[in-house]
């Protein structure tokens, strides 16, 4: 599992999407590709329309709870709707976690719906998960076992800061994490020197550098889908680059 992470408008969305697209490129399907951000935003740069969420699962069963399906249990029908809010496409699969609790006790359906959707995981080689901006995702628990963690960070200072505080957060809850990758995003030239010099003082002696891209840019203002860049954009080839990385720590890790 790759998580990818980090501060708001850092570009985790386009990052998780490339490395869907390119994973299933190398053959290394069939891939899970998690939105685990409320503010869905991964279904739309992968081309691909959303239905239904594990959240709407988790209040349409809250809200039927004594007209259920006769035979069928609370379990069995949270685990039968999660898995008609998974998106089928070729090479990989998507859902979409939705909207947070609202008013009312959700402990029980939760604890169904992690179980539900962790055996779903389970069924997958590899998961992408574009997760929600900030530490939430980390203090409640919901980034759990992740091979590797991606920080992303814009190149500025307050951006690198968070990227720590993401890393430090994770560690705390003893998060049961691979390894840690931050990533520079947006990067226009070289990564500033100050910048690789605070990194290096926190932990992080590599950092990867994603460039500028203004075929991304553009294909963002368009709404066209960021799977669909081209084969030769600067962004698509440095996270290439860095999932090459990532590839070869695994294999001699095993």
């Amino acid at each position: 599992m790759i998580a990818v992470t980090g501060k708001g408008g850092c570009g985790k969305t386009t990052v998780a999407a490339f490395l869907v697209r390119l994973l299933v490129e190398r053959g290394l399907g069939p891939i899970l590709a998690v939105d685990a951000d409320p503010n869905m935003n991964l279904n739309a740069a992968l081309g691909l329309p959303v239905d239904a969420t594990v959240g709407d699962v988790r209040e349409d069963t809250l809200a039927q709870v004594e007209s259920l399906p006769g035979g069928m249990s609370k379990t069995e029908y949270l685990r039968y709707r999660t898995a008609e809010a998974l998106v089928e496409a070729k090479g990989f699969d998507l859902i979409a976690m939705g909207r947070p609790e609202g008013p009312g006790c959700y402990c029980y359906a939760n604890s169904i719906l992690r179980a539900c959707v962790d055996e779903l995981v389970g069924r997958y080689p590899w998961v992408v998960m574009d997760t929600e901006a900030g530490l939430e995702h980390i203090s409640r628990r919901t980034t759990r076992d992740v091979d590797v963690m991606l920080i992303l960070s814009d190149p500025t200072v307050r951006g690198i800061e968070t990227a720590f505080r993401v890393g430090d957060l994770a560690r705390s809850l003893k998060t049961r994490v691979g390894e840690f990758r931050l990533a520079i995003n947006r990067v226009q030239g070289s990564i500033p020197q100050n910048l690789v010099a605070l990194a290096a003082e926190h932990g992080f002696p590599e950092l990867a550098a994603i460039p500028e891209d203004p075929e991304v840019r553009s294909l963002d203002a368009q709404g066209v889908p960021l799977v669909q860049v081209s084969p030769a954009s600067p962004a698509l080839m440095a996270v290439s680059k860095l999932l090459d990385e990532i590839l070869a720590a695994r294999r001699a890790a095993a």
